[in-house]
Formats: structure tokens, C-alpha cells, sequence
């Protein structure tokens, strides 16, 4: 224990004094005992005075400590105890007026709370640390209805509101604990308020954030700088930040987008042990105060509009929960294991939807869970068609009146979960498992299928055919049936037969189609026999195909001449065109394009791309942009057309055409592009006469795909300035993927990307954000060639932002934050595998000569100060050639700035040992060039820049302990096989001066 004495005294009332200081500092000493006995020699003086001041002198030995030894901390327990218990205890109400003018009848009190109040101010941190320490505990050990004099109040409040902006970060939390009960919520004007939300907003220590977390009352005005500090930088504080708004906020105090907000962030925090505060303590908090339900809650998160949040916070809440309480709530199943239909609603279909899936991600352990709350698949197929053909369909009329499209919107809500369900059957048996695919290809093909439910229905049915060739057939057919269905008779029909004759009819179709194609093929391949076998079988199936729809005619009405005409509405064509992006999503890209999805794309696709309707033709993109994914022949006949769209139609087609077109770079590469170019230029045949044009040939080629990878990439850094803002982020996510994955490499283009992400025209694009400040870290730490990039990039970067005229938002960008962060992502620390090659120079020592060389153009510039600190800041190798390069460059400097002086010795004493520092200081231009009235140069030393560093360390500590700044470690000694200085005269080829190097 840390023991202090006390000055030695006399008096027997003084050695009481000193005898109860020394045993109160042993932490296993009985306080109470220790007050009881000091109060009753204390209650015996009849002159206090003496021992106030000896009380207080006592007390001084301990406040003069600023760590948190045991034995100091014991004293001012101590201290706070035997001052508090001079309070009276609480007055009954008819007491209060006839005891009034004796409530300022504890001289102790108000002396030490004087003494507290006069010492707040002291030089001393310690002392201003005890002061303030002393005060809180001292409010704090006081009765809950306790009263102190208006003034003391007052003199107490103006002193803690100055200490709370102490430069030492152990008093500001000892100030802001001590005005917790100084607080009036009720008060609009609150200083102690005011200060709290100023400090939660602007106090760099996370230690005084968390303070004042934790004593900020609630309030209207306080609610929104508490939910701030959960997406505060420091995960103590995000995490006290849930605590403090499960303990302290009813979840009906928060708006639906506020309760939305927290899961969403709280659910996908970075840190897991902030995760596990909202589950254990938020989420259980608000189901607490809504007695335990469930499906309450979910009334309160507009699970419609936000049904991903939903389900995580369902999944979030069965996580701690055991099988028997997961089974405990069944949401309303009746004896069939089924919500009834008229019980249905947006939360009970959703809570149902997340118990199955977490029962299901159990796997085997699960199985017999899951009988509990869902039927089998016969029985859901039932159900599902049941509930999917009641969703009424409504007229451009009945769409204007909200109320009725409200119903509606809600009733796909429910269809959707409910299709959902499906993945969550056990169809491994036979049976069950043809009847859900018999209701899901009937839905499909029934025209009054909402179509926003056609694009689930088709993944759910083709989920349940492993087979691509029969997910191909089975998708085709009901494409057909869409586009070309067979007129109702209205004489009664058999329903079965009806069925059987139209896939009877599909099939012949398709059979038809697949015929015409290996016709074209063999023709083609000049394999003329097998030609003419093939024509004979397509007009043998052409006659069978008009048997059946004579047959068909037949049954139904013999006027009824239209039994099959091919539709074109716009719904007609968006529902078939969504059945075959979900198609060519899901079959392999490994499976061939064979004629029906060939017959797909001529009779559907490519008509629907100069269709009129938006919809239409954005689906239709997307699915040309699919299709060619599967055939690089597809994509170079389509390239062309898809960089058209992507710059001449609406905003979300154009987007549609630019994902396309980046998928179609990342997969074949830039490489594409010239076989393009070759496949468009090339003659169809070569005779042995013209083979000595060939090279010049593949020149042209060559050129034409270098013009259009250019050409691509203007096009991409245009949209980059776009005003639309999903254009530029899309951009922008498809250059970080295409920069990535190495298809391109550009300084220049990291550049434009760098300067986007800091620009405050984005500030409110948080996917731009986040996908740029993830794919710079990624992007860096990947390889050396990367960090070169970056490095080739940063002089653009900063004179971009130098020269950034006032009316620019460039011009609001702080380039240090910008400088900082490029020096970071080039540190040779930060690579995942460091190369192997020991002589190379690192991406430092290069970027500190093209520093070195641009403050030589203008040592007077003002970013010559921006520059000389950066150097400062490097991680530079040890080679010798290098160093020797630099200290050349430097000395060659004349600079007048004493900051700029000063950050440039700290690179000189980095690059040299130090017998040679001195000669060289001496020696160096770098001497600052004006002198003091004495004469007397001033020159900085490193000794005194790292009591200055010190210094500003104070700001920054809490907890008593000081934490320095780290600093980086010089890598050990390289052999470099190229000087650094050598690398700016070398002439990297033509493509570096270029927009960008493509692969």
C-alpha cells in the first residue's frame, strides 16, 4: 500500500485526527467505526476551528496523489463518508418550515466543501483531480431528497463547469460524475445539460464520453446525442451507449425509425461484444417492457418496410433462448401446424418464418423441432395456393385508392413469407415435392400472379430442380404458356386434359426449336446429310404441333378460331422476362447456352430491349447482361450494344447495363475487347495470298481495343462526376472490383476514387462510403504492386486538392487527413505477405524522392509545410544508396517555415547515424534564415520536440495512465537493387502516361 503521514501533532483531538487518517488508508479497517469515533471526539469541541485546519491538512497529503493508489483512494472514502455524515436525516414534509433556519447547521460540510471550491483551481492536476473527485462522492453519498444552500449550489455548478473542460481527461470525468446531481431535465436552459452534450459531441477522450453517458439524464433534447454515440468511434462507448438506452428508455420513446436504426447498426457492429449488448440487454429491455411479446415488438419495427432487420432481431432473440422456449410460442398454429388464413398478418408470418429457418440452420438436430411447427409439403403446397390464388389483383382504378392498395401491398407481404416457407420443407419425399412444384408452376402460370411475386415463385420452383437442362425445359414451357396461352372454351372442358394437351403442345414447341438450332449448326458445319434428316423431323413435329391445336380448338368452342395468340403486353413481357433472368442466375455458367435459351433470346430478349416500357427493357438488359455471363461469344456480340444503353437510357436501365458491362471485364477481362474488335473487323476467310496482311491486321486490332478499353474508361470516369447518385456509386463499386482484381491498374483512376470518398458531395451516400473506405485497406494491403498505385497516385491526389478553385467542395477537404491516409496505405507494415525480396526498396523511400522533388520546385509554396511533415512521418528502408539519395535532396533545400525546419530534422536524424547528425545539422541549408534581436539562431531539438510530444500526451491519458503515441519502427536494413532516385528517370513505357493499364 502507498503510505503517507501526517505532520505531527499535540493535541489529543489532533492525534485522533492523524490515528484515523493512518487507519482509514488499510482498506480492511471498518469506515463507520472510524467516523463514529472521529464524530464524537468532533461533536465535543466547542471550538471547530483548530480542527478543521488540522482535518484539512491531513486530507492535503493524499490529494497531492494523482495515482489511484489503494491507500489514497481509502482516505477520500473515507473523507466523503465522515463529511456526509454530519447530514440530517430526512425531515418529514410538516417539518420542513419550522426546522428551515437550522438546515445550514453542519460548519464541516460547508467548510469542506469550501476548502473543495477554493482548491479546484490549483496548478496542481492531482489537486484539481481530488478536488473534483471529493465533490462527486461527496454529492454522491448524500440523501436521495437531500438539501444544500442555493449558494454553495451555485459555487459548486460554475466550478464543475470549468473543470469539465480540464486539459486532463481524469478531472473532466471526476467534474461530469460530480454534476450528475445537478441537473434539471425539465430545464431547457440546464448548463450542467448543455456542458453534457457539448462534451458527448466534442471530448477526444473516450473515457469523457463514457462519464457522461453514464449520468446524463434523459430527456427529449438529450435522446438524440445518446443514440449518436452509438456509431461512436470507441466500442466502449457504443457499448455503454446501448446499455444506457436499454436501462434508461422505453422503447414507445423512440420513433420506428430510431428502434430500426439501433438493430440495424447494434446487429452488424463491428465489435461483438457491442452485438451482444443489444441481444442481451437492449432487445431484452424493450420485450420486458412489452410484457415478453414478441409479435407486439414487431409492431413497433414496420416489419414491412423492414423485414431483413426483423428477421435478424428474431434470430438475435432465439440465439439465447433454449428449445423448449423457442417451442414454448407458436405463433397461432392451429391442429395442422398452420397459421389460419384469416389470422394472418405481416409479424405472425414473419416470426413464423424466422422460427423455421432457425430451427432448420440447426440441421439434423433440428428436424424433429421443425414437425412441430410446420406441416408437410403436401399440406403447405395446399395451403400456399390456397392463400396465393385469394390475392386480389386490381384495376389502374382501385390502385388510386390507397386503402385498397395498402390491403393488397400487405397480402404480397404475407405471400412473399410465405413462399419463403417453402425452402424450410422436407421434400426429400417424392410426392410432396411434385406438388409444391405442380402449385409453384401453376402460379407462374396464372396471369393474375402479382408480378412481384414471379421472381420468388420462379427461385423457390427452379431451388427444386437440381437438373439445368430440365430447369431450362421447365421455364421455357411456362414461358410459353405466359405468351401464348390457350384460349378458355365456355363449354365445360375436361380440366385434365385441357393440362395434358398444353404441355403436350410446349413440349413439341420446344422440340421444334431445338431441332431449328441444330439445323442452323450443321449447315453451318456443311454436315448436309444429317441437314436433311433434321428437316424432315422439324416438319414431322410442325404437323404434330398443329394436330394438337387442332385438337385443342376442337374441345373448346368451334367459332373460337384464336386458341393461340402470342401476347405483348408490357406485364406479359416483364413476367417472362423475370422468369429468365432468375433462370440464367441460377443454372451454371458452366452450362452450354443451347437452343431453347438461344430461341429465348431472339423471341423474348432481344425484341424487349427497344421496347417502350422502362420496365421492360431494364429487364430485358439484365438479362442479356446474364446471358452473355454464360457464352463469350454472347459477349462480344453484345458488348457494343450494352455500352450503348449504358450511356443513352434511363437511369436504372443504365445502371443495369453497367453492372452487365462490369461483370463482363471482371469475367473475360479487358482482353474481350479485342476479340471484339478482331471478330468485327477480320474478313471471313483468309486465302494463302493475303496471310502477309495478317500482322497488320492484328495491329488495327490491337488499336481498336486499346481505343475502346479507353473509351470505356472515360465513359466510367464521366459517371464518377455524375449527379445522380446511384450512377456515380455503382461506378464506383465497379472500379474498385475491376482495380482489385488487377483488370485495371491506374494511379490516376485510385485518384478520382480517393477524392470521391473525401468529397462532402458524398457525405450522405453511405454505401459509397463504406464500399471505397473497405476496398482502400483491402486494395493496399494486397500486394506491392498496389501500393505502388497508390503511391504513383499521391502527388496527383494532393495537387488536385491544392488547386481546388474556392467554389469546388474539393476545396472543403482537410489534405492533411487526405496525405495521412495515402502515407498509411503505402506503409510496407501493412502487407498482408511482404516480399520475399530483400534488396527491393520500399514504396516509401520512392515516395519520399518524388516529395523530395517537388518541394525543390518551390521550397516558398504553402504545401512545402504538408510535405516536410509527411517525410517526417515515412517508414524508410535502411539502404544505403537511398539514404545517401535523400539526405542529397534535403540538403539542396532552403526553407524559411520553423515547422517545416523542424519536421525535416526529424527525417535527417532518421536517415543518418548520430556522430554524423551534428556535422550534418551544421553543415545543411536547412538552418532557418531569420535570427532573434540577440543574433542567436533557434534551432529545435530533438530533445526538446519530445518534451513537446510529451506534453501533448496529457491531453489524451485517463485512468492515470499516460499511453504514448506509437511510433513507427524503421525497418531493419535492405539491399536495394535500384537507387530511389533512379526511379523517377526511368521510362515505365508509354501505358503509364495513359488513363490506365487494362489486363
Amino acid at each position: 500500500h502507498y503510505m503517507f503521514f501526517c505532520g505531527i501533532m499535540t493535541a489529543d483531538n489532533e492525534m485522533d485526527i492523524k490515528e484515523a487518517f493512518q487507519r482509514a488508508q488499510k482498506g480492511h479497517n471498518n469506515k463507520a467505526k472510524l467516523v463514529a469515533s472521529l464524530k464524537s471526539r468532533y461533536n465535543k469541541l466547542e471550538d471547530k476551528t483548530l480542527f478543521h485546519e488540522e482535518f484539512v491538512h491531513c486530507l492535503k497529503y493524499a490529494m497531492i496523489v494523482y495515482k489511484r493508489e489503494p491507500a489514497v483512494e481509502n482516505v477520500i472514502e473515507f473523507v466523503a463518508r465522515f463529511a456526509t455524515s454530519f447530514q440530517s436525516p430526512p425531515k418529514a414534509e410538516e417539518e420542513d418550515q419550522e426546522e428551515e433556519e437550522d438546515e445550514d447547521d453542519h460548519p464541516f460540510l460547508s467548510f469542506i466543501f469550501n476548502f473543495l471550491l477554493e482548491s479546484h483551481k490549483a496548478n496542481s492536476h492531482a489537486v484539481r483531480f481530488r478536488a473534483c473527485q471529493l465533490i462527486n462522492k461527496l454529492l454522491g453519498s448524500m440523501a436521495e431528497n437531500a438539501q444544500i444552500d442555493d449558494d454553495l449550489f451555485d459555487h459548486i455548478h460554475q466550478a464543475m463547469l470549468v473543470r469539465v473542460t480540464d486539459k486532463f481527461p481524469n478531472v473532466r470525468i471526476q467534474a461530469a460524475l460530480a454534476m450528475t446531481r445537478l441537473q434539471q431535465p425539465k430545464d431547457p436552459d440546464c448548463p450542467t445539460i448543455n456542458a453534457y452534450m457539448l462534451i458527448l459531441d466534442n471530448d477526444s477522450n473516450a473515457e469523457v464520453r463514457r462519464a457522461v453517458l453514464s449520468c446524463i439524464a434523459m430527456s427529449p433534447q438529450t435522446l438524440p446525442k445518446v443514440l449518436k454515440r452509438t456509431r461512436d468511434i470507441k466500442e466502449n462507448v457504443r457499448k455503454l451507449a446501448y446499455q444506457v438506452l436499454a436501462d434508461k428508455v422505453h422503447i414507445r420513446a423512440l420513433t420506428i425509425a430510431q428502434r430500426v436504426s439501433l438493430l440495424q447498426q447494434g446487429l452488424h457492429d463491428i465489435s461483438e461484444s457491442v452485438r451482444e449488448v443489444v441481444c442481451t440487454c437492449l432487445l431484452p429491455a424493450w420485450l420486458g417492457r412489452l410484457d415478453g411479446n414478441i409479435i407486439e415488438m414487431l409492431h413497433r419495427l414496420d416489419v414491412e418496410n423492414c423485414a431483413q432487420t426483423a428477421l435478424e432481431t428474431l434470430r438475435a432473440i432465439f440465439k439465447y433462448k433454449t428449445n423448449e422456449e423457442i417451442l414454448q410460442d407458436r405463433v397461432q398454429l392451429d391442429s395442422r401446424k398452420l397459421i389460419p388464413v384469416d389470422s394472418l398478418t405481416c409479424e405472425n408470418v414473419l416470426y413464423w418464418r424466422a422460427l423455421c429457418e432457425f430451427i432448420k440452420a440447426k440441421g439434423d438436430e433440428g428436424d424433429e423441432m421443425l414437425e412441430q411447427v410446420l406441416p408437410d409439403a403436401a399440406t403447405y403446397a395446399d395451403y400456399l395456393y390456397g392463400y396465393l390464388r385469394a390475392v386480389p389483383v386490381l384495376s389502374e382504378e382501385q390502385r388510386a385508392d390507397f386503402s385498397q392498395l395498402e390491403l393488397v401491398m400487405t397480402r404480397e407481404f404475407i405471400s412473399q413469407q410465405l413462399i419463403y416457407l417453402i425452402r424450410c420443407l422436407d421434400t426429400n419425399e417424392e410426392g410432396g415435392r411434385k406438388r409444391v412444384l405442380a402449385v409453384l408452376q401453376e402460379m407462374l402460370a396464372l396471369p393474375q400472379t402479382t408480378s412481384s411475386l414471379v421472381s420468388l415463385l420462379t427461385e423457390k420452383m427452379l431451388t427444386l430442380i437440381p437438373d439445368d437442362h430440365r430447369r431450362i425445359q421447365i421455364v421455357a414451357e411456362i414461358i410459353s404458356d405466359v405468351r401464348e396461352p390457350i384460349m378458355e372454351a365456355s363449354m365445360p372442358v375436361d380440366e385434365n386434359e385441357s393440362r395434358r394437351q398444353q404441355i403436350q403442345l410446349a413440349e413439341v414447341k420446344v422440340r421444334i426449336m431445338e431441332a431449328k438450332q441444330t439445323l442452323e449448326d450443321c449447315i453451318t458445319a456443311q454436315e448436309f446429310s444429317r441437314a436433311a434428316e433434321l428437316k424432315d423431323s422439324i416438319t414431322e413435329l410442325e404437323n404434330r404441333r398443329n394436330q394438337i391445336v387442332q385438337e385443342i380448338a376442337q374441345s373448346s368452342q368451334p367459332a373460337d378460331k384464336e386458341s393461340c395468340t402470342e401476347k405483348n403486353d408490357p406485364d406479359t413481357l416483364l413476367r417472362c422476362l423475370t422468369m429468365c433472368a432468375e433462370l440464367l442466375k441460377q443454372i451454371s455458367l458452366k452450362t452450354r447456352i443451347g437452343p431453347t435459351i438461344s430461341a429465348l433470346m431472339s423471341s423474348l430478349v432481344l425484341p424487349s430491349i427497344a421496347n417502350s416500357h422502362p420496365a421492360v427493357r431494364n429487364m430485358a438488359v439484365v438479362c442479356l447482361g446474364t446471358c452473355t455471363l454464360h457464352s463469350k461469344d454472347l459477349a462480344k456480340t453484345h458488348m457494343v450494344l450494352l455500352l450503348q444503353i449504358a450511356q443513352l437510357d434511363e437511369v436504372k436501365i443504365r445502371i443495369s447495363a453497367l453492372r452487365a458491362i462490369i461483370d463482363l471485364l471482371l469475367t473475360f477481362g479487358f482482353q474481350l475487347l479485342s476479340e471484339t474488335a478482331a471478330s468485327q473487323t477480320a474478313p471471313p476467310t483468309q486465302s494463302p495470298d493475303r496471310q502477309e496482311d495478317a500482322p497488320a491486321v492484328a495491329n488495327e486490332n490491337q488499336e481498336l481495343s486499346e481505343d475502346t478499353a479507353q473509351s470505356i474508361l472515360v465513359m466510367l470516369s464521366e459517371f464518377l462526376d455524375s449527379e445522380v447518385s446511384d450512377l456515380r456509386t455503382e461506378t464506383a463499386e465497379g472500379l474498385a472490383k475491376l482495380m482489385y482484381t488487377g483488370r485495371i491498374s491506374s494511379a490516376k483512376m485510385l485518384s478520382r476514387l480517393v477524392l470521391l470518398w473525401y468529397n462532402p458531395v458524398t457525405e450522405d451516400d453511405t454505401h459509397l462510403r463504406h464500399c471505397l473506405g473497405v476496398f482502400f485497406q483491402l486494395y493496399a494491403r494486397e500486394s506491392r504492386a498496389h501500393q505502388e498505385v497508390v503511391e504513383e497516385s499521391f502527388l496527383l491526389t494532393v495537387r488536385t486538392l491544392m488547386n481546388a478553385p474556392a467554389t469546388s467542395p474539393l476545396a472543403e477537404v482537410d489534405v492533411s487527413n487526405v496525405v495521412e491516409l495515402l502515407v498509411e496505405l503505402t506503409r510496407p507494415s501493412v502487407l498482408i505477405k511482404p516480399s520475399a525480396k530483400t534488396e527491393e526498396v520500399c514504396v516509401h523511400d520512392y515516395l519520399a524522392v518524388r516529395i523530395c522533388g517537388e518541394m525543390l520546385k518551390d521550397p516558398t509554396a504553402p504545401e512545402v509545410r504538408l510535405y516536410a511533415k509527411t517525410l517526417s512521418n515515412l517508414e524508410l528502408s535502411r539502404e544505403e544508396t537511398v539514404r545517401k539519395d535523400l539526405q542529397t535532396l534535403l540538403q539542396e533545400l532552403v526553407v524559411k517555415d520553423r515547422v517545416c525546419l523542424r519536421a525535416l530534422e526529424k527525417m535527417l536524424c532518421q536517415l543518418v547515424n548520430s556522430r554524423e547528425q551534428a556535422k550534418l545539422l551544421s553543415s545543411s541549408a536547412l538552418q532557418p534564415l531569420d535570427v532573434n534581436a540577440d543574433g542567436q539562431r533557434k534551432v529545435s531539438t530533438a530533445k526538446g520536440a519530445r518534451k513537446q510530444s510529451r506534453r501533448a500526451e496529457s491531453s489524451d491519458e485517463s485512468d492515470g495512465e499516460n499511453v504514448p503515441e506509437s511510433v513507427h519502427m524503421v525497418r531493419p536494413s535492405r539491399r536495394a537493387k535500384t537507387a530511389a532516385l533512379e526511379k523517377t528517370k526511368m521510362d515505365l513505357s508509354k501505358l503509364i502516361n495513359q488513363e490506365a493499364n487494362v489486363s
